[in-house]
């Protein structure tokens, strides 16, 4: 019978539980899976194209140095896997949760791979170790409740975006580029982790604990950006072109390239002057030299003869560029060489000015060249761990807490860089018993007055610290110019004569 007659009783339907049950959509797996899979094709691309490389050390070591093979690989094992998983999560496949797994443990062992093979480590490894441990933990295959997978994916989510965050001035300063296509990657995976695993970690909590919970994701978040985003920020740090020549400003000048002690050649400038003196200039992190050009001029209009170097990785220098300022002892050294070779320029006469990073730089530089008799440095403040032990006694608990994140987050800068961790700026001040140095610091700054306290302790009698009213970070010149010029012109002619 087709129908029924009123009051007749509805037979009971029974479900098969042998038959599939439709599965969910899962659209955050499927975004993840399809930002990377669009970062590794792009990868791909660019690599067997040749419109990318991995530095002349690293291809060397590509079997059969071939940058199509690295190129294909990357498709094979890393893109396509991904197109996969983001078509399946997106279409809610019943194979969704394997393939995410397999997807996961083929990224993290493809890390591992590469890393043996080419014999680098950079910050994408740790990166993609934890994209590739999103998918695992995704997956429900491994065994961990709800909250467990949910606090996991908060400390895989909070990694990714702080080197995100680390990598964002590559996308303001240039644009689209490889480089800031991974921050956006990193990003976008990270927030999407961070939902989902406080979404999980969260769930079937009383609303007060979903606010303490919640406002302690956000902490830990702030705590993992605070120490990751500024070591990446340093160690991955975005081209920067030279702007203005002396030329700008009336001075003559000739070009040249420095080579320091380990191969790097350096671009420099040089400025000719007539007391026999000869000066080093260093800019800041992220520019160039002609973002000093100012300062150079007014040396060289008092009769200093005038080196300016784009740091390594800045400008037109060749080299990797690391803005904590590690490799600045050998970069100075290379133009404290050139000056002392020169038959005008005393050799007892020779110093270095030098702006935030650079500032950093000469200091450090001071204490293993001893051809370097003054130091002009503006904006210093640290570049290791031991330049920020002033925190404590200065800002109290806070300044405590401050001091241990400054540790780890230099320990996560050493890992990704081949530079070594250059000694405190306060000991290299000491360990330079011929070098008298003119600190320099912003009144608008209030950590550069600190910082420069500190560092005077380790050598009163040879340290002066100049304060400009109402100048800020490293616009001593461009705010009270007389006085820059008066400072620091009768401070070389002292330390200098």
């Amino acid at each position: 019978m087709l129908w029924s007659e009123p009051g007749d009783r509805l037979p009971d339907l029974a479900v098969d539980p042998s038959s599939p049950s439709p599965r969910a959509r899962q659209p955050w797996l499927a975004g993840v899976a399809a930002v990377n899979a669009l970062a590794a094709w792009g990868g791909a691309v660019a690599l067997a194209t040749a419109g990318t490389d991995f530095g002349e050390r690293t291809n060397d070591r590509l079997p059969f140095d071939s940058l199509v093979l690295a190129g294909l690989a990357l498709a094979t094992m890393v893109a396509i896997p991904l197109t996969v998983l983001a078509w399946s999560a997106w279409t809610g496949a019943a194979r969704t949760d394997g393939v995410a797994l397999v997807v996961g443990l083929m990224l993290m062992g493809w890390i591992v791979v590469q890393a043996v093979i080419l014999r680098a480590f950079s910050l994408f490894q740790p990166a993609y170790l934890g994209i590739g441990a999103y998918f695992v933990a995704a997956s429900k295959k491994v065994r961990l409740g709800p909250r467990r997978r949910g606090i996991f994916l908060v400390c895989v989510g909070a990694v990714l975006v702080a080197a995100g965050i680390g990598l964002l001035p590559h996308l303001i300063k240039n644009g689209l580029t490889i480089m800031s296509a991974v921050s956006v990657v990193l990003l976008l995976s990270g927030l999407a982790s961070l939902v989902q695993g406080a979404r999980l970690a969260l769930r079937d909590r009383r609303r007060l604990s979903k606010l303490v919970g919640g406002v302690a994701v956000v902490l830990f978040v702030a705590v993992a950006v605070s120490i990751i985003a500024p070591a990446v920020a340093a160690t991955r740090v975005p081209a920067s072109d030279v702007s203005s020549t002396p030329a700008s400003l009336g001075l003559s000048y000739q070009s040249l390239t420095l080579t320091t002690t380990d191969g790097v050649k350096l671009a420099a400038w040089y400025v000719q002057g007539k007391n026999g003196a000869g000066i080093v200039v260093m800019h800041g992190a992220g520019s160039t030299r002609s973002d000093v050009l100012g300062q150079s001029a007014v040396l060289a209009r008092n009769g200093y003869t005038v080196v300016l170097i784009d740091a390594r990785g800045h400008g037109d220098s060749q080299g990797t560029a690391m803005d904590f300022g590690w490799y600045g002892d050998l970069d100075i050294a290379a133009g404290t060489e050139f000056l002392a070779s020169r038959a005008d320029i005393d050799p007892g006469r020779i110093g270095v000015v030098g702006f935030s990073m650079g500032g950093e730089e000469a200091i450090g530089a001071a204490a293993t060249d001893p051809r370097i008799h003054a130091v002009v440095a503006e904006g210093a403040t640290g570049r290791q761990a031991g330049d920020k032990e002033w925190f404590s006694a200065a800002y109290g608990l806070r300044g405590w807490i401050q001091e241990r994140l400054e540790y780890v987050q230099y320990g996560v800068t050493d890992f990704l860089t081949d530079a070594s961790p250059p000694i405190s700026l306060r000991s290299a001040v000491a360990n330079a018993p011929n070098t008298r140095f003119l600190l320099i610091t912003a009144g608008n700054v209030a950590d550069e007055g600190g910082a420069a306290s500190y560092i005077q302790s380790g050598a009163s009698g040879r340290v002066t610290v100049w304060k400009v009213d109402g100048a800020g970070h490293t616009l001593g010149y461009d705010t009270r110019p007389a006085e820059w010029q008066q400072h620091v012109v009768e401070f070389l002619h002292e330390s200098l004569s």
